[in-house]
């Protein structure tokens, strides 16, 4: 069932490689939460075609941003990446999604686990800077295959600075060895302790929270080391645990 959509304008188009860009949005949208999606919606070949995509930019911000991928034969992606300004579409007035700090019960160590697109809500959280007092460090990690996927650096790297040290950052590159990078797959990295010890922090479930989003793929086999090598369990309202996830197409 669709939800109630309004009209959103596009104010701004970005296309970092052949298959990323983003796009910003204006549009009467109800205030959201940081880390949750909206619906966006086109007619194609008179039919409309929905997907979920996450808010990058903060909730106090005016400018709607979403960070996406043209995915081979993706009716909606493929056609959003042609769109220019002044286009429209129709976007969800109302956001949806769990993949919110109020659903992260308080650690010591946060550990924000990213591939791809699946950066977003994380920078939306970081952007927005509320209730974020509660962890002592945070651990941002981006995945992707090649350093020019790296679309956000920038702005990571400004977030760290006004982290004043709290906020670690790691780029993990599958398929490149840059001298800060770390080579591989997150669960990889995370089983050979790669990871934790390039950031000079460790996931464990005394202290630690980690939150997943991205390939799927990703989500489930890091999810799936860590309860079976680290004790951890997955975070539910009903059972708080260590594990909050999010998965993407």
């Amino acid at each position: 069932m669709m939800s109630e959509s309004v009209t959103g304008i596009i104010t701004q188009v970005r296309h970092w490689t052949h298959h990323l860009f983003s796009i910003i949005v204006e549009a009467p949208i109800n205030q959201f939460k940081a880390g949750q999606f909206a619906k966006i919606s086109l007619v194609i070949d008179g039919k409309r075609v929905q997907r979920a995509y996450s808010y990058v930019n903060a909730p106090s911000s005016i400018k709607l941003e979403f960070y996406i991928v043209a995915v081979n034969n993706g009716t909606l992606s493929t056609r959003l990446r042609t769109i220019k300004i002044n286009d429209t579409l129709q976007i969800s007035k109302d956001a949806a999604g769990f993949f919110v700090l109020e659903e992260v019960p308080d650690s010591k160590n946060l550990w924000m686990l990213a591939t791809g697109t699946g950066i977003g809500p994380y920078l939306s959280i970081l952007q927005e800077g509320k209730d974020l007092q509660r962890f002592e460090n945070i651990v941002l990690v981006h995945a992707v295959r090649f350093a020019e996927d790296l679309s956000y650096l920038p702005l990571m790297q400004n977030l760290q600075k006004r982290y004043h040290g709290k906020l670690h950052f790691q780029c993990v590159i599958s398929r490149g060895n840059l001298l800060k990078d770390l080579p591989g797959r997150v669960p990889t990295l995370i089983q050979n302790g790669a990871l934790e010890s390039s950031v000079g922090l460790t996931i464990d479930k005394l202290d630690s929270h980690v939150m997943l989003c991205g390939n799927p793929q990703m989500v489930r086999d890091t999810q799936q080391l860590l309860q079976e090598t680290r004790g951890m369990s997955k975070n539910l309202r009903s059972r708080p645990g260590h594990i909050t996830s999010e998965n993407y197409w």
